[in-house]
This record gives structure tokens, sequence and C-alpha cells, in this order.
């Protein structure tokens, strides 16, 4: 059964590519490619009509939550997808979720009965839109990932993402994946996880490259793309200009 409930903290950073290829190649000696090593996640994040979930996490409070629900890959109506409850107290992130038939979520987050998986998540995301009970999908961010795990800690991750793309309108994962490119020519963005402490070899390896931690935030930025141009809720679509669906 795939994980469902994780505490850790998440450091994220822009890479450039030779600083991007430097380190791959310096991580072999302390990392194994995961299980799923490489895999294209596509993520729709729910929120008000006022964006208040992004609003708020923007302004980096103690206490930030955000709700997405996730795949892998581009599902058909029958594929198991996965409904997320991701919170952050004082740079420590707590994310529960359950998995669910894309044809559910809709039964599901509009207070329908569906077949339980893990109650006691799903009373907490139950719960959560109900303290929300204007939350929609609002934003659809998709992206390629490579995923690594340490040697001698196999909770420490590190993961990169490249061809992140995002979207305001077509709110629904079966739809593919098309929509703006989020990160310049050539970045990559990675995140390390870890339970506690960074290691020492890490840290070291990190400063040798010049590498630095960032707040970015890939719904963060979106949002704020949009709405300098006033294309937030779905608005001002330029279909000649939107790019080709293809499937992950």
């Amino acid at each position: 059964m795939a994980q469902e409930v994780f505490r850790r903290i998440e450091k994220k950073y822009l890479l450039e590519r030779p600083q991007y290829e430097k380190l791959v190649r310096a991580l072999n000696t302390y990392m194994n490619k995961d299980k799923y090593f490489e895999s294209n996640i596509m993520s729709l994040y729910y929120d008000t009509p006022d964006y208040r979930l992004i609003r708020a996490s923007m302004e980096k409070p103690v206490f930030k939550e955000k709700i997405r629900l996730r795949s892998y890959g581009v599902p058909e109506s029958d594929s198991t997808v996965f409904l997320e409850y991701k919170r952050k107290y004082k740079g420590v992130v707590y994310k529960r979720r359950t998995v669910m038939p894309l044809m559910d979520v809709d039964t599901f987050t509009s207070g329908g009965e569906i077949e339980p998986n893990n109650p006691q998540i799903e009373n907490e995301l139950r719960y959560a839109f109900k303290t929300y009970p204007d939350l929609q999908p609002r934003m659809l961010i998709t992206y390629h990932r490579f995923s690594y795990y340490g040697k001698d800690d196999p909770n420490l991750r590190i993961t990169f993402d490249d061809e992140v793309t995002y979207r305001g309108y077509d709110l629904d994962l079966s739809c593919g994946v098309y929509g703006r490119t989020l990160l310049k020519n050539g970045q990559r963005l990675m995140e390390i996880k870890i339970p506690d402490a960074m290691p020492l070899w890490l840290s070291k390896l990190l400063g040798e490259l010049k590498i630095y931690p960032t707040s970015f935030s890939k719904y963060g930025t979106a949002y704020t793309n949009l709405m300098i141009e006033g294309k937030l809720n779905g608005g001002d679509v330029d279909e000649e200009k939107r790019p080709l669906q293809y499937a992950i």
C-alpha cells in the first residue's frame, strides 16, 4: 500500500543545468534511484474563489495548508488518484493522503459517500472541505520527476522536477498535459525531504556547488503569473497558443 502519512522537512532549490549535472554525478555515491525513479505527475490544486489558501501560504505564516488531487500520468475515470491534505507548521510538513478512483472524487469532495479507504484521513479531508465549503479546482500543474533515496537513510529523499507546466483552465486531470511553462530553459526544481537534520555530506556538497535554498512554490508562482495577467479562473485563454495535449 502506498504511504499515506508523511512528516518531514522539505527544502527547495532552483538549479541551473550545470549545477544539476554536477550534483547528480556526485549523488551516485550516496543515493540510489527510487523504485519509481522516473515519473510524470499531475497535481490539481483546490482553493476558494478568492484563492484564500495560496494567498495565505505566500504570506509565509507559521501555519499553511494545501489541498490537491494527484495522479501519476493522465488518469482514466477508473484510475487510482491521491487526494492530499498538506500542512506546514514551523517548517515541518505534515501530509496525509487517501486513494480513490478518479470517478469518485467529485462525489467525495461534494460531501457524498464513497467506498472508504482510510476513514481517519478521509474524515480529515471532509472536515477541510467543510471548513472551506467553496473549495474547487483552481490550478493544474504537471511535471516530470526523477527520485532518489539515501543509501544509508532511505528516509532521505531528493527529487528533481523539469518540464513544469501550469494552467488555470480545463481543470480536470483526465484532459491531459498542456499549459504554460513555469521554469526557465534548463532549470530544474530540486526538493530535499528529510525527517530531521540534513546529512553533513549533503550540506557540504550543496555549499561546494553554490546551491542555496529558495522559497519557490509551483502553485504560488503559477498563481502570481496568472494574477498579473488577469487570467485567473480560466479567463482569456488563447486557444491558438495552447500547447497540444499529450499523454504521460
